[in-house]
Parts: C-alpha cells; structure tokens; sequence
C-alpha cells in the first residue's frame, strides 16, 4: 500500500521537453549541426546524459563537458521559464497532500536550480525531502536515490517512484520500490517499460488511490476515500 510518493521533476511535473528542444537546437545550430524535433529528441535522450549529446554529434574528444553543461544550461534558463507544470499535476499533488501522502523529490537537476523552480511554481512545501545533484551534468541520479530510500524510512512496499524515463524505472528497481512512467516525457512512451506507463495524470491518481492508505492518529491504515481523489 503506498504511502510515499517520490517524483522525478523534468519531463514528470514540470512539461519541459519543448524548453530542451529548443535549448539544445541552438547549440546545434551554432555548431551548424542538424536541428531535431520533440519527437526525434524523444527517441534519443538519455542517461547520462553525455550519451545524448554524443547521439547528436558532439565530440566530447575536443569539446569541454563542463562548457556545454554551462551553455546549455544558460539556453534552458530562458526557456524554462515559460515551462508550465505537467497537465493535471497541481491537482494531484494538492489531492495526495489533502489525503495523507508524504512525497519528495528525486531529480538529476542542479539542487539550486530546482529549489528554485519549484518555488517559483508554488509546490515547494508539498515535499518533504528534495534531493537533486550538486552539478550540471545531469549524470545520474542513483546515489542519491539509495540515499534518500533510507531517510523515508518506509518499507519498500509504501514507496513508489513517479517518472518519464528509463533511468526511473533503472533507478526505482536499485532503490527496491515500484514505478510509475507517465508517457509525453522525455522519452518516447516505445522506449518505456510497458507494464509501469502511465497515460495521463487522471489515470497515475487512479493507480495511486486503488493502492493507497492512510494511518491515523491510532496507527490504524485505512483505504483513501474515492471522494478525495476525483480530478475535475
């Protein structure tokens, strides 16, 4: 039964593909290399994500890693801003609070720039724990999953990890908990496991209510009233 719900951020509750589209098109550009689409950016992102830029032609024999984390990092700052929320989140997030959830946050994004962004989005204080990483490169965020598993403290069962790549679901089987993929991601939904995608945000709080419990003040688990659940 799950009582704790961890989220990716990227691509699961911010809707930020399109604001990476066009961050990494005008690196290419510059690079008169070819652009891509949303679609072909889906087929080919990765973790780590160095992989990814290999994929579209950049040779990290004579260009330096850092300098592109920082360039690119500097492009999506623009277009992030104009990045909405995931359709449907803010009513999820707002209906696990209401109903006795705890949640955190497990993201490969720069701790800094995520605190960030979630204040600015206004679900900062839905979390209880926030781990993100201490650089730009977006490597992997397994070290920090395994880390915070242990500062939860629940049993594997009442833990779920909510993502949109294949690096959530590799990263929720390390941590030993189940996982959910909502498809529109990062990756393309052909690229996910099938048995963990998730189609839409009404379905994912379906999937989470059908499984979910609270504990009163007695310590009695009782099953979360469908009333509580229901997105408009």
């Amino acid at each position: 039964m799950i009582r704790h719900v961890i989220w990716d951020w990227n691509g699961t509750l911010l809707d930020d593909t399109e604001a990476c589209v066009n961050s990494v098109n005008r690196m290419l550009e510059v690079r008169r290399f070819p652009l891509i689409t949303v679609e072909a950016y889906r087929q080919i992102f990765d973790f780590p994500v160095i992989r990814y830029y290999e994929k579209l032609g950049f040779n990290l024999a004579t260009e330096n890693w850092d300098a592109i984390a920082v360039e690119f990092h500097r492009h999506y700052a623009e277009y992030a801003r104009h990045a909405p929320l995931r359709h449907g989140i803010e009513h999820v997030l707002a209906t696990l609070s209401e109903t006795g959830f705890e949640m955190s946050i497990l993201s490969a994004s720069e701790i800094n720039i995520l605190n960030r962004m979630l204040t600015e989005h206004g679900i900062r204080n839905y979390f209880r724990h926030i781990s993100g990483l201490d650089n730009l490169h977006a490597a992997s965020k397994l070290e920090n999953g395994k880390m915070l598993i242990r500062q939860i403290n629940l049993p594997a069962d009442d833990v779920i990890l909510v993502g949109d790549t294949c690096h959530d679901h590799d990263v929720a089987t390390a941590m030993g908990i189940r996982c959910m993929l909502l498809t529109g991601g990062h990756q393309h939904e052909s690229r996910l496991p099938s048995d963990d995608m998730v189609p839409s945000t009404d379905v994912l709080i379906q999937k989470i209510r059908s499984e979910g419990q609270l504990t009163d003040a007695q310590g009695v688990r009782h099953a979360i009233p469908e009333r509580h659940n229901r997105l408009s």
